[in-house]
């Protein structure tokens, strides 16, 4: 790959064709570890799917390599809601680990985002510098300044700490959760002195293992001392006048709560916002994915519309609901020109699954190259023919190709019973690859079987990657994070008492009234049952419980209205 390698190493933009998806991750790592400046780079994938895709091959193809994910925030434009805990944890920890890098630049690494992350401002990088607290068994901590850290970079006080953010205090044990960790942390104190720090499992609270240290982040993108709550409310009075009694927003920033949904009111926390290229290196090389510019323009769009929808609220809905007062989008997001701009002054590589004749390259590009990838093998016609062996057809590709042949599974379950299938039909000496050094110590004609979430395979220059849906047809896809979340939820449940706030993903805040059996269709059903504004009541059957999480804020929380606009 040394066209790769090369052609990445001056400014302006590069067409990377013939890049099906999974080889541009093995690309990427390549041209990060290969050595030639610069070293690291930033990544714009389409979506979140993308994301999360790429996290894994990179993994594969290079398990040494720091890979950095910077999700965006799973709430729409300018809404009531406040991002997920476990999204900001994700940020807040990528954007601590750029700010506190002390050798950034001198060590290969890769940071992973998205399109919507990308046009996000952020915070500034003074926010997160120096900002961490280190804690070891024999520290001191003092309780009353411990607690101001954690509330003040976000945190909030729960019962029972399950998910990042929270934390708890129980006479001489602190739990905590908070970003970077797997799991929580309890600190057994004797006196103000630490004496234990030990991982727990969330959902049974036992302990799992101990730990030698604690390092503790923010959990937030911004703070609620005291001049950040000036700032806010200079800032909010300075763009919507003075306000009125009915403002809970500025009322609970006032008076230093927390605000759910006050995120999509960040840059008037901050004296000035940044992006997120301005916490990498300034000779980082920046990469797209195929089609990101059209999903740049598609969330623009979306984000206008918001904007304007909440504006057309604001004067239409004043004495119904209580008033939604958003930010103009360019304190919030980049636009086009901005974007443009960050791609001046540095390698730039557009990634397409085409083969692109020089002839036809954008004009704004400098260059083009072939990375040598095409798509891989699919067997849709021996699945749908009769007379066709489907196996038969799998083992010919494997011994007629010169190259090492990867297998692909979505798990390491699938894997095992791919491995039995192709067993049963007379294809043998499989060999598990784990990484990419696996598959580079395998002979031409010999075939192994990797855990890769790969939909479809590709053809690179070293390997034919051949996917389980190429072989088997497309997989029936198990909800296996809904199912995890309506698990969570349900044993949350047996410690939520009646009057407890929960959400809905459509309908919004929500007070549980417990669970209880319903008549429907002329049979009994389990419900939770919840209650909104003005007394309307919602009933869900415990079928769909995955639609329902904690309600995630400090203090009491405001019930929306059953079908109002405000959720």
């Amino acid at each position: 790959m040394n066209n790769i390698d090369n052609i990445l190493d001056k400014s302006g933009r590069v067409l990377i064709s013939g890049c099906p998806e999974g080889f541009d991750s093995q690309i990427l790592a390549h041209r990060a570890l290969s050595g030639i400046e610069p070293i690291s780079i930033l990544h714009i994938a389409r979506d979140e799917t993308r994301l999360v895709t790429l996290a894994e091959e990179l993994a594969f193809f290079a398990p040494g390599l720091e890979v950095l994910r910077f999700p965006a925030w799973d709430s729409v434009p300018y809404d009531r809601v406040s991002p997920h805990g476990e999204v900001v944890a994700r940020r807040v920890e990528t954007l601590s680990k750029l700010a506190g890098k002390k050798d950034i630049g001198a060590t290969p690494f890769i940071v992973i985002t998205t399109v919507s992350a990308f046009l996000q401002r952020v915070p500034p990088k003074s926010l997160f510098a120096g900002a961490a607290i280190d804690i070891s068994p024999g520290g001191k901590v003092n309780l009353d300044e411990f607690t101001a850290f954690l509330v003040t970079n976000g945190y909030h006080r729960a019962e029972t700490v399950r998910e990042p953010g929270e934390y708890a205090l129980r006479g001489g044990l602190i739990d905590i959760f908070p970003p970077g960790t797997l799991e929580p942390l309890r600190l057994d104190l004797f006196g103000d002195e630490v004496e234990d720090i030990r991982a727990f499992d969330p959902m049974t609270q036992l302990t799992t293992g101990k730990r030698e240290s604690l390092t503790l982040i923010p959990v937030s993108e911004m703070t609620l001392d005291a001049t950040s709550i000036t700032r806010f409310r200079t800032g909010y009075r300075e763009l919507f006048g003075v306000a009125g009694s009915h403002d809970p927003l500025y009322e609970a920033i006032s008076a230093g709560r927390r605000f759910d949904g006050m995120e999509h009111w960040l840059p008037l926390f901050h004296a000035e916002m940044a992006c997120l290229s301005d916490y990498m290196p300034k000779n980082h090389a920046l990469t797209f994915d195929h089609q990101a510019v059209e999903a740049r323009t598609a969330r623009l769009e979306m984000i206008d519309d918001y904007y304007e929808a909440r504006k057309a609220m604001t004067t239409t809905r004043q004495a119904m609901e209580l008033t939604y007062k958003p930010l103009p989008p360019k304190d919030l997001f980049l636009d086009a020109k901005e974007w443009e701009a960050l791609t001046l002054g540095r390698p730039v590589g557009v990634f397409s699954p085409f083969k692109t004749p020089q002839d036809t390259m954008p004009e704004d590009y400098r260059d083009s190259v072939d990375a040598g990838g095409r798509g891989g093998r699919d067997f849709s016609q021996e699945r749908t023919r009769p007379e066709a062996n489907l196996f038969d057809a799998v083992s010919d590709v494997i011994k007629g190709e010169k190259r090492p042949v990867v297998i692909t599974a979505f798990s390491a379950g699938a894997r095992e019973r791919l491995t039995g299938l192709l067993n049963d039909h007379g294809i043998e000496k499989l060999v598990h690859v784990e990484n990419w050094g696996d598959v580079q110590s395998m002979a031409p004609s010999s075939a192994g079987l990797a855990v890769l979430p790969l939909d479809t395979g590709f053809r690179s220059p070293q390997a034919l990657f051949i996917s389980e849906q190429d072989i088997l047809g497309q997989r029936l896809a198990r909800a296996t994070t809904r199912r995890r979340k309506a698990e969570d939820f349900i044993s949350e449940a047996s410690s939520l008492t009646e009057g407890d706030l929960v959400v809905h993903v459509e309908h919004g805040v929500g007070r549980f009234d417990g669970l209880m059996t319903i008549d429907a269709g002329g049979a009994p059903h389990d419900c939770v049952q919840l209650t909104y504004e003005g007394g309307d009541k919602l009933f869900v059957p415990v079928e769909n419980i995955e639609i329902l999480s904690r309600y995630g804020s400090e203090g009491a929380g405001r019930l929306d209205k059953l079908g109002g606009a405000s959720w």
